[in-house]
């Protein structure tokens, strides 16, 4: 078989993908544009993707394909209707990065209510240098111990994440967007009362007809003074000129995002005119990479192929 990876940058460059050599003829592109993909497909039997869109324009030349593989999750890039028709089955992969986007949950929550980058910058500037205090209170912060955590899609992720809240002392809640009957051993409460309640607020829901702008200006100002709040679920789920006008304002205490609306970030993002780190963090759509999260996920790809054409 003749296996095309169209986008394996979006992988990473560390992760062996020498299993895959086994199965057959091997094409790897960096990345692919719409109009590259038509030709770079005709012969394959599996694609493996990420970000491609897969539609009859892209993949229509694909006489040979059997399977098309994502390399995530989220499948809104395929269009099923298309390949359903064409009789082409695919493959996502769930479940490979539970640990790694909830230790990024953590860290994005204690980078901002420890308020470390500016503790950081503080010896590092030379401030503690002859101070007269051995210890600097300028800038508080409080413990997660007590607190109420309010978690937006209690998911897999959304589990683990209500699992270690919980064992760190918080008290945690949870909305389903989309009605879902309480979950058995965790508070559903309805969205209001998360907002208003929460003294941390973290998203891990799916983007989707009941998520899509669901944190608006009016939920932003719902929320108390005091909150930190985390998305780390799709970015799109917040309206970011609402949220970036909420920080600014002093609406809510921070924000942490790993994922945005547009990705990469665009120039004209509202949230880049907000340079305070103690406001806010972003990274760049990392919380599912860690090394072991990778890897497991093209394990998992690989047996899927496998077990696809039973090899």
């Amino acid at each position: 078989m003749k296996i095309v990876f169209l986008d394996v940058k979006t992988i990473g460059e560390d992760i062996d993908l020498s299993g895959y050599d086994a199965l057959g003829e091997v094409v790897k592109y960096d990345f692919s544009a719409p109009e590259e993909v038509p030709e770079r497909v005709k012969d394959a039997d599996v694609l493996i993707l990420n970000k491609v869109q897969v539609n009859e324009q892209t993949i229509g030349t694909a006489g040979n394909l059997k399977l098309v593989c994502v390399t995530a999750t989220g499948t809104n890039n395929l269009d099923k209707e298309y390949l359903e028709r064409r009789g082409i089955a695919w493959r996502n992969v769930a479940g490979y990065s539970t640990e790694t986007v909830a230790q990024h949950t953590f860290a994005m929550l204690f980078y901002l209510l420890e308020k470390l980058r500016y503790y950081d910058d503080y010896v590092k500037e030379g401030r503690y240098v002859n101070d007269r205090i051995f210890t600097h209170f300028e800038e508080r912060f409080t413990e997660v111990h007590g607190k109420t955590w309010g978690i937006i899609g209690l998911g897999t992720i959304g589990r683990r994440v209500a699992d270690l809240a919980s064992a760190f002392g918080a008290r945690v809640i949870y909305y389903s967007a989309s009605g879902r009957p309480a979950q058995e051993g965790y508070q559903q409460v309805d969205f209001d009362t998360l907002l208003s309640t929460s003294d941390i607020i973290s998203v891990h829901a799916p983007l989707n007809e009941y998520t899509e702008g669901l944190i608006d200006r009016e939920d932003l100002e719902k929320m108390k003074e005091t909150c930190i709040f985390l998305n780390l679920g799709r970015g799109p789920i917040v309206v970011e000129k609402d949220l970036a006008e909420a920080l600014k304002k002093g609406t809510i205490a921070a924000a942490g995002l790993d994922v945005l609306k547009e990705e990469p970030m665009s120039a004209d993002n509202p949230l880049r005119e907000i340079t305070d780190s103690r406001k806010l963090l972003i990274t760049p759509h990392v919380a599912w990479a860690s090394v072991e999260a990778r890897t497991r996920l093209m394990g998992i790809i690989l047996g899927q192929i496998r077990e696809f054409f039973q090899v």
